[in-house]
């Protein structure tokens, strides 16, 4: 008995030791450099529009947290998150691929200042207001951030001045369920974004989308210079 005891927290200790190993995998963006060719054909074309599922810009993500790119592409590969060609492309991607793109995009085109400042700029109008305060803990900006460029948490998006159109189509996939190509899960936006009819969705991107922050797309030819 005691010997199989002795097994079973052996296994139990290598298992705990390998999942800690994984979860240390680190970044590197000059590796990640090298592997971009199948992200540049979308997010390395300024206002390239993907039609597939749905019609919507690609999302800028130079500038945005590695923590998140990872969080992300993570959900793609586990098939949390149904867009057909992003989970075709994570799911050919390593752990390592992973870390190294978001290390990658993290400080690409980031400039020393660009950072806005640390409240929006721009107030929203009454009723956009109204919708952000929807929530009586402000879920919103309690975890995107007062400006919406200021994350709580690392695996939490910065929003500010990305595409309308693209924060639109990601806020109404946390709605869909059952879906084969189209729908998000997770437990915490979609249960904020089954506050909203669609029309206010809208309305919440279109703000968020004026807002000054950090992310862009840097076009291919200057990845290319920079190299």
């Amino acid at each position: 008995m005691n010997k199989l005891l002795s097994t079973v927290f052996a296994l139990a200790v290598a298992c705990v030791t390998v999942s800690a190993q994984a979860q240390k995998v680190t970044g590197n963006a000059e590796n990640g450099s090298k592997k971009v060719a199948m992200c540049m054909g979308c997010h390395g074309i300024i206002g390239y529009q993907a039609t597939f599922p749905e019609v919507h810009k690609v999302p800028m993500i130079a500038g945005q947290s590695a923590t998140y790119i990872v969080s992300a592409l993570t959900a793609y590969k586990g098939g949390d998150r149904k867009h057909p060609t992003m989970r075709a492309i994570a799911d050919s991607l390593s752990e390592q691929d992973i870390a190294d793109l978001a290390a990658y995009y993290s400080q690409l085109g980031v400039q020393e200042g660009d950072a806005p400042p640390a409240t929006a700029s721009k107030q929203p109008s009454e009723r956009v207001q109204a919708l952000i305060s929807r929530d009586k803990d402000n879920a919103c900006t309690k975890c995107h951030g007062a400006n919406f460029n200021t994350p709580n948490d690392g695996t939490v998006a910065k929003l500010a001045g990305q595409h309308a159109d693209y924060l639109y189509v990601a806020l109404k996939s946390y709605k869909t369920e059952k879906h084969m190509t189209i729908g998000r899960s997770n437990g915490v936006m979609s249960g904020q974004a089954k506050k909203f009819s669609n029309a206010e969705l809208k309305e919440l991107a279109s703000y968020i989308s004026s807002l000054p922050g950090e992310l862009k797309t840097v076009p291919e030819s200057r990845i290319h210079h920079a190299k």
